[in-house]
């Protein structure tokens, strides 16, 4: 039985809210609460409890319990290969002590009148295979040192790096929130790469501006981290913990190259295959190496000799670091699968058509809808996974009864990325991370950070429905 309209909307709100009640007031964990309200809103929309076989009257329909593992399984295909390949990627370069490489070699070329430049550049750098709060809390001892020589209170330097880290983290895989919602819309991961690094320039930049602006208010330091602020470079241990005594850091050059590889091949795979003829050796080479996962393969073999294995790292060490990047990695896994699981059953139910019906009846543009959905659902919730692949869910018939084109399905999955960096605040682990270590109060938090993050994510937003005003649809 079809539900009408007005009902099939009602019911999408109330399990939204009902979502964000359970992960919000409740404190229920994300993976557990979106499978529950899926169940919930599969049964309020009159979704089969078991799967009805197709006969000649009528499709196959899916059972709720059926949907959802669709759902999962759709979603995880690709995600969970390319999030564990991105963690380990991360966690090699982490504990090899390359982002302190990273950040000192762009000081040096810059000079130290450019400190804050070169830390939003090497963050950048750094936050494209690792995770945000694992990449900030591996630059906090630079940012730390580098204050204390020029006698700064260490927001001068975080605020920025860490708005630039967050708006990649959002945007650019293999971040799992946007390689899940890149999967549920069906958009290519090399487009998406390609759009929201180049977007990324610019926001760098901006991160680093609007940073500066913020910081001509003096901001006082809570007392612990002034504790730890103070005491630091005394009796500090080596921010590199995975160096063992008297081993060097790898050269940024080294570094830099080992981020660079998979996203190089990535692009060679998306740009220039389709140069060559279908079925051609050079069309299906460039494709198979420009596939992301392969990428990645190409880049951790890479890293493994050159930051393990040329360097003395035992296989032993190698693959406890590598296994080290697991845990982490698969609550990130399952998190974004329920998510696909949650769309799946908008999608099911017809909740999903109803949107995209409301939409069309409205006039506001798609992207436009991406960009505010998945900014609400962040700012109510917190987590950018979970806004990500719930937006992309939402909207996936939006996108499928337009019939967009490749680059533009590419162009709304990383508006939607973007709508999931704004509005950070207290419910968002980030703001806490962010805060602590930089030594603000929840308040000033609220008047720094919040900030910073929004007009990160609005212009992020604005460059996106640019690009994809001004590429013609094919």
């Amino acid at each position: 039985m079809t539900l009408p309209l007005p009902a099939l909307i009602a019911i999408g709100i109330a399990g939204l809210a009902l979502l964000l009640l359970l992960i919000i007031r409740f404190k229920m964990q994300a993976f557990y609460a979106l499978i529950l309200v899926s169940i919930i809103v599969g049964l309020a929309a009159g979704l089969p409890m078991t799967t009805i076989a197709a006969t000649e009257s009528s499709p196959e329909q899916l059972g709720i319990i059926q949907a959802i593992i669709a759902g999962v399984g759709g979603t995880l295909g690709s995600v969970a290969v390319l999030v564990a390949l991105g963690s380990m990627l991360g966690k090699i370069i982490e504990l090899s002590g390359g982002a302190e490489s990273l950040a000192g070699t762009f000081t040096k070329w810059l000079g130290p009148k450019r400190v804050g430049i070169a830390l939003v550049i090497a963050a950048a750098i750094l936050a494209i295979p690792v995770f945000f709060d694992a990449g900030f809390i591996i630059l906090v001892p630079i940012i730390f040192a580098f204050s204390k020589v020029a006698g700064l209170n260490p927001i001068k330097f975080g605020l920025p790096v860490a708005g630039i880290m967050l708006a990649v983290h959002v945007a650019v895989p293999p971040h799992p929130g946007i390689v899940g919602g890149a999967t549920i819309l069906g958009a290519d991961i090399g487009w998406v790469t390609i759009f929201a690094l180049l977007i990324s320039i610019p926001l760098a930049a901006l991160s680093f501006w609007v940073g500066k602006l913020i910081n001509r208010r003096e901001f006082a330091m809570i007392e612990a981290t002034k504790e730890m602020f103070d005491s630091f470079g005394n009796d500090q241990p080596s921010s590199n913990a995975g160096l063992r005594d008297g081993e060097k850091a790898p050269s940024a050059f080294t570094v830099l190259g080992l981020i660079l590889l998979p996203l190089v091949l990535i692009m060679l795979g998306t740009a220039v295959a389709p140069a060559f003829e279908v079925g051609s050796f050079w069309n299906s080479f460039l494709s198979m190496i420009g596939q992301p996962i392969f990428a990645l393969m190409v880049a951790i073999a890479a890293a493994m000799f050159f930051l393990g294995v040329r360097r003395g790292w035992s296989a032993a060490k190698l693959g406890e670091v590598m296994e080290s990047a697991l845990p982490a990695a698969a609550v990130i896994i399952l998190v974004t699968g329920a998510g696909g699981a949650f769309g799946r059953i908008l999608t099911e139910t017809g909740i999903g058509g109803a949107v995209a019906e409301l939409l069309a009846g409205s006039g506001m543009p798609l992207l436009l809808a991406a960009f505010l959905i998945s900014l609400i659902m962040r700012a109510a919730q917190g987590s950018a996974t979970v806004a990500i692949t719930t937006t992309a869910g939402l909207l996936l018939p939006s996108v499928a009864v337009l019939g967009l084109d490749t680059i533009h399905i590419a162009l709304v999955a990383v508006a939607i990325g973007y709508g999931a960096l704004g509005l950070s605040h207290v419910n968002d682990s980030g703001f806490w991370v962010v805060t602590r270590y930089l030594g603000l109060s929840v308040k000033d938090g609220l008047r720094t950070w919040t900030p910073l993050t929004t007009v990160l994510g609005v212009a992020g937003f604005l460059l996106t429905w640019l690009t994809y005003a001004v590429i013609p649809m094919s």
